[in-house]
């Protein structure tokens, strides 16, 4: 299960044949999303074991069954705001009951993220998917 903003990345990274025309790309999309403002970057936004400085707000809209969700992130690295982007295009306008039935390592290792990444990297994007899942429990509680 994908949404068509993830499905549109994949066609794309299949269309790149170079890798590092691949991780540009990533880099680009991190660049193409709004700045998130200062007010959110706080301890609570802040996502643990990144080696990067990593905040995601969670954006839920609706209730109950209905509800949709999404979020905002950033980072001080730029393939870190990439690798955001593609976990908002994984992710974003799901619905939160949704969420956590999403297979991100099997959607991720689509693009062959799992094998150019540096562990660093890795954790830091476990760490990204573990609270966005937690964000969307939390939400069905």
């Amino acid at each position: 299960m994908s949404t068509d903003a993830f499905e549109e990345i994949a066609e794309t990274f299949d269309f790149l044949d170079d890798w590092e025309d691949r991780y540009r790309h990533v880099i680009e999309l991190g660049k193409a999303m709004p700045p998130l403002e200062d007010a959110f970057k706080v301890p609570a936004t802040k996502v643990d074991g990144c080696a990067s400085q990593v905040w995601l707000v969670p954006d839920i809209s609706g209730n109950g069954d209905g509800a949709v969700f999404d979020f905002r992130g950033d980072s001080d690295a730029m393939i870190v705001r990439g690798l955001i982007a593609v976990l908002k295009a994984l992710y974003g306008g799901v619905l939160v009951s949704d969420v956590n039935g999403i297979d991100a390592r099997a959607e991720l290792g689509r693009l062959g993220l799992n094998d150019h990444l540096s562990a660093q990297r890795s954790n830091g994007l476990r760490a990204m998917i573990e609270r966005i899942r937690t964000t969307a429990a939390s939400c069905q509680a």
